[in-house]
């Protein structure tokens, strides 16, 4: 019989998206992971990402978890690492002021560059750099103007403080 935690993660697998079923199974190993060993968690994301540097849920997973244990800069490092990679994948400038706004936020790695945003901005609230969250905050309001991703919570959080 199996841990309560593993039978649960084998009835409710994450639903990471269209990934390679490889990279989805070390994905499903390291959240089960995370609630007994959040090393071996980040071991199994980090095995991902050296298998598919190009499957962007890699990166949430590691800058999800790095945030959790308070590791801002290493969230910090892995939230940027998969913006470059989300910028690559939709074809866009590395200036966030050039790329086109959108009424209606797409799947992929847009939404993905933009929910990673909303991550940074909040990463770097935590980190005590307000100014550079309200320079991530002021484009999301641009980027993405009906709030699809959430942004308005940081904005919120960051008003606050």
């Amino acid at each position: 019989m199996h841990p309560p935690e593993i039978r649960r993660a084998e009835l409710d697998p994450i639903n990471f998206g269209e990934v390679p079923a490889e990279v989805d199974e070390i994905l499903q190993q390291g959240v089960v992971s995370y609630r007994t060993s959040p090393a071996a968690a980040e071991a199994c994301f980090r095995r991902a990402l050296s298998v598919a540097p190009d499957v962007l849920p890699v990166y949430f997973c590691l800058y999800k978890i790095h945030s959790y244990q308070g590791a801002l800069n290493a969230a910090l490092e892995a939230a940027s690492a998969g913006l470059a990679e989300a910028k690559r994948q939709a074809g866009l400038s590395g200036d966030m002021t050039d790329w086109p706004c959108s009424l209606e936020v797409a799947h992929g790695p847009r939404r993905f560059l933009l929910y990673t945003l909303k991550a940074l901005a909040f990463i770097h609230l935590k980190l005590g750099s307000p100014g550079e969250a309200q320079k991530i905050l002021e484009q999301l309001r641009r980027l993405d103007p009906t709030n699809q991703v959430g942004w308005s919570v940081v904005a919120e959080l960051g008003a606050a403080l």
